[in-house]
């Protein structure tokens, strides 16, 4: 009898060992849980309801469950609209010098990318970047404070500094999603795009869009 009722939980732990989990925790994916829309094969994050725009339930790291050293879901919302929003400012910068030339009074940069090019403006005008500095800690002065006060009272949205001079948050509530869904989209796009330039300006010396010309050049048939 003691064999057999032995014999009977080893078989029972080996089974509960392979039985499918019907808990989710971190890193445990449950048959039961809903899955997320991006990575099919991995669980919805559990912050990631989908009421944000551009919520795809895209967050394999985790990062959407951190909670400490002030940084939580909010905050991490409010950097990548301000990264999306400064992206595709760089990106048209990168695109209007390469086409159109420097600015008058810029004669000075000649370089092909961007990046050799900020290092001219900076040997010729340090004291007009030294203030850019100060301006950009002034915004990031304000910024910190609007993202504190917006996460403690939870009146304002990440991103939100009322900032819409033409009316476009004013309309049609769908027409607004939809406006909040491109936005994210294209500044995801464009940080992918900023990053693309950088690297390849530093790497070939060549502008972006000389790039661009000579991947289709040797690439095409």
């Amino acid at each position: 009898m003691k064999i057999t009722a032995a014999l009977i939980a080893v078989l029972s732990a080996s089974a509960s060992a392979f039985a499918p989990t019907q808990q989710s925790s971190r890193g445990v994916i449950s048959l039961n849980a809903e899955r997320s829309k991006s990575l099919p094969f991995m669980n919805r994050p559990p912050l990631l309801d989908g009421s944000m725009a551009g919520d795809v339930g895209f967050d394999p790291l985790g990062l959407s469950n951190i909670d400490g050293v002030g940084i939580d879901l909010y905050w991490l919302r409010e950097a990548e609209l301000k990264h999306c929003r400064l992206a595709m400012l760089a990106v048209v910068g990168f695109l209007q010098v390469e086409l159109f030339g420097p600015a008058p009074g810029n004669e000075m940069v000649t370089a092909k990318n961007q990046i050799d090019a900020f290092w001219q403006f900076w040997d010729a005008h340090p004291q007009y970047i030294a203030a850019a500095l100060i301006l950009i800690m002034i915004t990031e002065a304000v910024s910190g404070i609007a993202t504190t006060t917006g996460r403690e009272s939870g009146e304002r949205a990440p991103g939100d500094f009322g900032l819409d001079p033409l009316g476009f948050m004013k309309g049609d509530a769908a027409k607004t999603e939809k406006l909040k869904e491109q936005e994210v989209a294209n500044g995801r796009l464009a940080m992918w795009a900023a990053a693309g330039m950088i690297v390849q300006g530093c790497t070939t010396g060549e502008s972006a869009t000389e790039n661009l010309l000579t991947a289709l050049r040797d690439n095409s048939f």
